[in-house]
């Protein structure tokens, strides 16, 4: 088979749509909590620590909800703990978030040895299983992470446009101490805004280990960064950061079944998500407008 045929067959579009499900969860999360005035890098680290939390309580279990369940609830708490040192401790957001992907990289290896006896990987979890007449269209069209993905993402939108919840969360993003003047209780919109944000990137990280069926130290592999990323170049709208996560998922995806297509190292390959992450960035840095500016609040704390 050609590399042409490899790039669009079904398997390549299959990967990409598996792919994007946990770059758009952390974008989603980012947006959630950037819009409420929060700098948020610890997406990496808790992509990191729902994996792990979601694998161990399935393979407690070998229930694979008790693992969406766990891994969802330790999102929630790394976003609540990062909220409560920058919007209460008022620490640094890039220190915070940089201390939180560190304990996370570090943490979940030293619990992988102390569960598993393995400082690498875990045991295997069936995660969701599909039986093999399903095909790989089916399986990936009725995969429950991507319903719930797409889901959430229509109503972070909504809720974002459409709700007082999300007028309120926009405010703090926009201006804290005029949002605190007319009544607004900042301190807790930020707070539930970044828990929230964890815990739909919490979803993100189960989707990811439940895609390779185990935990693997470092398995987010610079997601939680690309993610970001995407946030930045979507303007901060939760259906464009979909979008790029689409993209860089593609990427992704390509240079995973080009592997054995291409005489290129694989290393070049690899490269491509995140030489395509920085164009994007530079092009928004060009092209800033209106519509693509960064919340107004965003880092700021009410006077």
């Amino acid at each position: 088979m050609s590399a042409f045929d490899v790039i669009v067959s079904g398997t390549m579009v299959a990967q990409t749509v598996r792919m994007t499900i946990p770059y758009a969860c952390a974008a989603l999360g980012g947006v959630l909590s950037e819009r409420s005035g929060v700098v948020n890098i610890a997406l990496e680290g808790t992509l990191l620590a729902s994996a792990l939390a979601a694998v161990a309580a399935q393979h407690a279990t070998g229930n694979a909800i008790a693992g969406i369940v766990a891994g969802v609830t330790c999102g929630a708490l790394v976003g609540l703990c990062h909220a409560m040192l920058v919007v209460r401790g008022r620490v640094d957001a890039i220190v915070s978030g940089i201390a939180l992907n560190l304990v996370a990289a570090g943490g979940t290896r030293f619990l992988l040895r102390a569960l598993y006896g393995s400082s690498s990987n875990s045991p295997s979890v069936k995660g969701f299983a599909f039986d093999d007449a399903w095909g790989i269209v089916a399986r990936t069209v009725f995969d429950p992470f991507l319903i719930a993905t797409i889901a959430i993402v229509a109503a972070v939108a909504w809720m974002l446009r459409r709700t007082r919840f999300g007028l309120r969360l926009r405010a703090c993003g926009e201006d804290p101490s005029a949002a605190q003047a007319v009544g607004v209780h900042v301190v807790g919109m930020r707070t539930a805004a970044v828990a929230l944000g964890g815990a739909v990137t919490g979803l993100g990280g189960t989707a990811l280990a439940y895609d390779l069926h185990q935990f693997q130290a470092g398995m987010s592999g610079g997601r939680g960064f690309i993610a970001l990323a995407a946030v930045i170049v979507s303007g901060w709208r939760p259906w464009v950061a979909a979008s790029a996560c689409l993209m860089f998922a593609a990427l992704h995806a390509l240079q995973s079944v080009l592997q054995n297509q291409t005489r290129l190292p694989s290393q070049v390959l690899a490269m491509l998500p995140f030489v395509a992450t920085l164009g994007a960035l530079v092009l928004v840095a060009k092209r800033r407008s209106g519509e693509m500016r960064a919340p107004a609040g965003l880092g700021k704390h009410p006077a």
